[in-house]
């Protein structure tokens, strides 16, 4: 990866469980953190249809030539709406990246799912389809899972991208960008 390579970081809004769809934005910046352009799409809340809402976004997009990597706020949207990574990275033809500040409750997610869901099965198959690694930042590591890029390429990446904190800079900005859609204003950590 180049220091000015392209990156797309994607982030759904604020949202209740009453409300039928949730805003997700995506957020292209050339690293470390130059704001090259914003998208937008729809999500429905605890749906199935996360994948191909941002795949979609992504085949119309004027920015998915020289993307590098797309960098996801967890391997879900809009609540249980569960990305089928392998999918999207087919789509994108670039590495797909979740990547969050804690480490996921695994346990929880699956009693949620259990509870919540007669698909539970699926939705839960794609979130364990594969590994959680840890990665150090220099302030508090991050938790990843990645298709289609190794571990040494996510750190690289990780590292071009992130001006402040631990996350990615494309990534902290779609969170604000979509935190504002929905409150008007943005607020809160990633």
């Amino acid at each position: 990866m180049k220091a000015k390579s392209r990156f797309m970081g994607i982030d759904d809004a604020p949202f209740r469980f009453t409300d039928a769809d949730v805003p997700i934005v995506g957020i292209v910046v050339q690293a470390p953190a130059y704001i090259e352009g914003v998208l937008t799409t729809t999500a429905r809340v605890d749906g199935r249809d996360g994948t191909e809402r941002i795949a979609g976004m992504l085949r119309t997009s004027r920015y998915r030539e020289g993307l590098a990597m797309l960098f996801l706020n967890g391997v879900a949207v809009g609540g249980f709406n569960v990305i089928d990574l392998d999918a999207l990275h087919e789509v994108a033809e670039v590495p797909v990246v979740t990547v969050t500040r804690r480490r996921p409750d695994l346990d929880a997610i699956e009693r949620a799912l259990r509870r919540k869901f007669d698909d539970w099965e699926d939705r839960w198959a794609l979130i364990r389809r594969h590994r959680i690694d840890e990665i150090p930042t220099k302030h508090t590591p991050v938790y990843v899972t990645s298709v289609g890029a190794s571990r040494a390429e996510v750190c690289e990446a990780l590292g071009l991208t992130t001006v402040r904190g631990a996350l990615p800079e494309p990534l902290r900005v779609a969170h604000l960008v979509a935190a504002a859609i929905v409150k008007g204003e943005s607020r809160g950590r990633a």
